[in-house]
């Protein structure tokens, strides 16, 4: 079986991109932050302070007792989508770029003399040199061949920082079994539990097992997938269509109260809804999330005719709202307004519950039930919910002057706030996601 799938992963890379643009960071242990707060956690960390411990999801308590000297950088998502297209454009440049499957990991397809491991090294070794060249020395990567994505994926793992590893058919299983089970891509800690319930430990006893046993483990046809992946089957999956689109965001400390959050949770919706219109889709359901610091996390959902309407959304986004517990109203009546000057630190009406449930701390929108806008059935009335026309001249005036030229006033107070966020898969569109709104 030839090597059929180069996988490229870039160090800590929100750190390293830190790092390089930031010489006086270099060698130091490097947490970066969603916004700058106690009471968040990192969202990526260097290789100095990944050596202390602290990981993805440490909070910023636990990594100042993990590392002392830890340094504390709020994320810059616009300088990492564009250094992202920097190095995509370098790679390309050698080794021609099958998919993008994040903002610090790309698949390149091995086809004709490529596949043999002597010209795939040496090309390899072409990428990282030219990477430090034009990239910067801080910049690297691990790279991982194979004969399917999967072992090339876990052949990048093996050797990090700065590897090349290259795992044949004829070095199988062998080569998987100095690894734990959640070495493996797909194996985290719910999926761990499962195979240690059926008896399943290590590697080696993962790769002993039959298709039967493995479909049995993950309860269908992935685990027959899991198996072939194993063996260095390149294993083709359906075509995903997108499910939902959103967005979270951290409060930072001046907006953790009701009005401040619902603030930030207008923008959020409008950020939302400019995407998803820009993606060509329209939504049937809304969902909102609010994490308190001294209570669990509420959700509530409304579900509509499908829309991509932003004023509809905030419409809903205000029911949604008014049903938040603790409140003490319902109706138009629990619909927040501004703060006034008067009114001390600015914490406005509909705040009443802060003491029994604590500051707001995150909130989060997602527009769901997605489909092609180009499927959309009109109406034979209207019914006067839909404002297709103000979407189109509200867009039209933002790609042309900036996403914060015109936005609806329940953003005000956090114009400045929620900026551009990186999903695993998902590498923001600087032209509907700017940091600007």
């Amino acid at each position: 079986m030839p090597l059929r799938a180069l996988l490229l992963d870039f160090n800590s890379y929100f750190a390293s991109v830190e790092q390089q643009l930031r010489p006086e960071l270099r060698g130091r242990p490097l947490g970066i932050l969603p916004v700058v707060a106690e009471t968040t956690c990192c969202i990526a960390a260097s290789r100095e302070a990944k050596r202390y411990g602290v990981r993805t999801g440490t909070s910023v308590a636990d990594a100042r007792r993990l590392c002392p000297d830890v340094v504390f950088v709020q994320a810059r998502p616009a300088v990492y989508v564009e250094m992202h297209h920097k190095l995509m454009a370098i790679v390309d440049s050698v080794i021609a770029v099958g998919e993008v499957l994040s903002i610090d990991e790309v698949a390149c397809d091995l086809t004709g003399s490529w596949q043999r491991e002597e010209v795939i090294r040496e090309l390899s070794r072409q990428v990282k040199q030219k990477l430090r060249a034009e990239a910067g020395e801080i910049l690297t990567c691990s790279i991982g061949i194979g004969p399917n994505r999967f072992l090339a994926k876990t052949a990048s793992n093996m050797q990090k920082p700065d590897g090349l590893t290259v795992i044949h058919e004829a070095d199988l299983p062998d080569a998987l079994y100095g690894l734990k089970l959640e070495d493996l891509n797909g194996i985290g800690r719910h999926m761990l539990e499962r195979l240690n319930r059926y008896g399943i430990y290590s590697v080696e006893a993962l790769c002993a097992a039959s298709r039967e046993q493995l479909r049995r483990v993950w309860g269908g046809v992935e685990g027959e997938r899991y198996h072939d992946r194993l063996r260095g089957i390149e294993v083709v999956r359906p075509p995903s269509r997108r499910g939902s689109i959103g967005h979270s965001h951290v409060l930072p400390p001046h907006l953790r109260y009701g009005n401040g959050a619902w603030s930030v949770l207008s923008k959020l919706t409008q950020k939302a809804a400019l995407r998803l219109r820009a993606e060509g889709y329209l939504a049937s359901r809304m969902s909102i999330r609010v994490s308190w610091r001294r209570h669990d996390a509420w959700e509530s959902t409304a579900k509509f005719t499908p829309m991509s309407d932003t004023l509809g959304f905030l419409r809903i986004l205000a029911g949604l709202w008014a049903e938040r517990p603790g409140q003490g109203r319902t109706g138009s009546e629990a619909t927040p307004r501004p703060p006034l000057p008067s009114e001390g630190e600015g914490r406005g009406e509909g705040d009443g519950p802060k003491a029994r449930w604590g500051e707001p701390t995150k909130v989060g929108v997602v527009l769901s039930g997605l489909a092609p806008a180009e499927q959309e059935t009109l109406p034979l009335f209207a019914d006067g919910t839909r404002s297709p026309g103000l979407d189109a001249a509200f867009d039209k005036v933002r790609r042309k002057f900036g996403n914060d030229a015109l936005y609806f006033g329940g953003a005000f107070l956090a114009a400045h706030e929620a900026p551009m966020r990186i999903a695993f898969n998902h590498i923001p569109d600087a032209a509907t996601e700017s940091d600007g709104f």
